[in-house]
């Protein structure tokens, strides 16, 4: 029904993290389909997990299904939700990337790259 990029800015997806809360891979590639962004949070409900490690392999299983250009960091550091790091970790996020062979390019997009491109696409 979009007719424009649908962003979800703050979730996390099934196919590492198993809950209702959860985007289905069926949903991610729709939202990759309007040329949206998905923001993967930093919480265990949406990472299964309380480090950088598991919010890589969530961006990693959503870049796999939605391709790269469309996944993007959902932190939540607003105290709604209890991180592992504030944003002097986002380093340990890099790192884990890396390990996880990304290229230089792909993190770039991946830390605030692909949100950039959508807002000068979409904003006047």
């Amino acid at each position: 029904m979009a007719t424009r990029p649908v962003v979800v800015s703050h979730t996390g997806e099934r196919g590492t993290c198993d809950n209702r809360r959860n985007l289905s891979d069926e949903q991610l590639r729709k939202i990759a389909a309007t040329g949206g962004v998905i923001g993967i949070g930093f919480w265990d409900v949406a990472v299964c997990g309380s480090d950088a490690s598991a919010i890589a392999r969530a961006i990693g299983h959503a870049v796999q299904v939605a391709g790269v250009d469309h996944v993007a960091l959902g932190s939540d550091f607003d105290g709604a939700i209890n991180a592992p790091f504030d944003v002097t970790g986002l380093p340990l996020v890099t790192q884990a990337l890396q390990e996880r062979a990304f290229s230089d390019a792909e993190i770039d997009k991946i830390m605030g790259g692909n949100v950039m491109r959508l807002l000068h696409q979409m904003l006047p």
